[in-house]
């Protein structure tokens, strides 16, 4: 079960909004897992500051993800994203953070998985 949390310092529409969220849907391959248990949060008109600066083109983007996955994997990611954000958003690559928190118990409908 992966979770895509999304922090982001620009507008972004509800049309933009579904083409991130099947984008992403889309990268779950790279960290093989589908998009089958996806969850994708996007929070827009986020305040970001880096080293002291407001950020006024930003993204803090974290994957969580049962289990885990190779560091090569998590890398080719951090590349996907930087494209997909930059691409449908105008946020340049060097604006957008990525972080990953495996997972090793996550609960669901009364249980763990």
């Amino acid at each position: 079960m992966p979770f895509i949390d999304s922090k982001i310092t620009v507008a972004v529409d509800a049309a933009k909004k579904e083409e991130l969220k099947a984008e992403l849907g889309k990268l779950m391959a790279t960290l093989h897992k589908s998009e089958t248990y996806l969850m994708v949060g996007i929070e827009d008109k986020y305040d970001l500051w880096f080293g002291g600066k407001k950020l006024e083109k930003g993204a803090y983007v974290a994957v969580s993800l049962l289990g885990n996955a190779p560091s090569k994997d998590f890398e080719t990611m951090t590349g996907q994203i930087c494209d997909v954000y930059s691409r449908l958003l105008g946020i340049p690559g060097d604006a957008i953070y990525v972080t990953y928190h495996p997972i090793s118990d996550w609960g669901w409908n009364g249980s763990n998985f």
